[in-house]
């Protein structure tokens, strides 16, 4: 795969719908990239895909729903594959408040977005979208410090941002339908890419960790980067336990970078 590619929607879990796209990394494989729709009685979008692919993201989404309907966009974060196209879904979607919190608000004035759109959310509090509620929860590792999961108090499904991504080496419908080293492998190796301090994390603090969303018993985790994962629960954290406290990765240099895009290239 040698460019950003947009795969369209597809439900994923009760009441949601994946906006589902891949991003390839020389030499490693490829990233899914998601958003999702909740169809809730006040429709909540969560993330705004890769800019590069706005026009299949903006068909894909128009696909799943009216975006004039829209009521909440729900930004995990502000890193641009989450953030790309949110100024357009503003315009097509005037009664949309965006949903984050006091350091994403403010990393959104340094990009001049338009705060009076914003519905901040703060320590404690949840999302009321008419008939559920969205329980905020700080996601097992993250890359930026404002990331913000949740749970869907309706369906119970954990939305955890970056945590749990998996680079791949081709596309799948669910997590399960990924060889059981691959996904080892994939989830590790993302893990040290994203979130590089995990390599020198005390592992009993992130068991710690690990075992709150054992705790919210998920019916399904639901990541940016990762095939919805229905029953997997336990599979995961057990995987994501042993990417802890092992050291931190050497980056490749630029001449490896030069090969592995070269030799994708040929």
């Amino acid at each position: 795969m040698e460019a950003p590619t947009m795969l369209g929607a597809r439900q994923v879990a009760p009441d949601t719908t994946c906006l589902e796209s891949y991003f390839p990394l020389p030499g490693l494989g490829m990233l899914p990239v998601n958003a999702f729709v909740i169809a809730a009685q006040q429709p909540v979008l969560v993330d705004t895909g890769l800019s590069m692919l706005r026009d299949d993201f903006l068909a894909a989404l128009a696909e799943t729903i009216d975006p004039s309907t829209l009521r909440w966009i729900w930004l995990s974060h502000m890193d641009a594959d989450h953030l790309g196209n949110l100024q357009q879904i503003l315009d097509l979607a005037p009664e949309a408040k965006i949903v984050t919190n006091f350091l994403g608000m403010g990393k959104m004035a340094l990009r001049e977005f338009d705060l009076s759109r914003v519905h901040l959310l703060e320590p404690g509090a949840t999302l009321d979208a008419g008939d559920r509620e969205l329980f905020p929860v700080k996601p097992a590792y993250y890359d930026a410090p404002e990331t913000i999961g949740f749970v869907d108090t309706r369906t119970r499904v954990l939305f955890s941002a970056d945590a749990f991504g998996a680079l791949m080496q081709a596309p799948a419908e669910e997590a399960a339908a990924i060889r059981p080293e691959a996904l080892r492998d994939g989830l590790t190796t993302w893990a040290a890419i994203d979130a590089p301090w995990l390599g020198v994390a005390n592992p009993e603090a992130f068991g710690r960790a690990l075992a709150g969303i054992r705790r919210f018993d998920p019916t399904a985790i639901i990541s940016g980067h990762l095939p919805v994962a229905i029953g997997m629960t336990d599979r995961l954290l057990e995987t994501l336990s042993g990417a802890v406290g092992r050291g931190t990765p050497a980056a490749p240099d630029h001449d490896s970078i030069e090969q592995l895009m070269a030799r994708d290239a040929a």
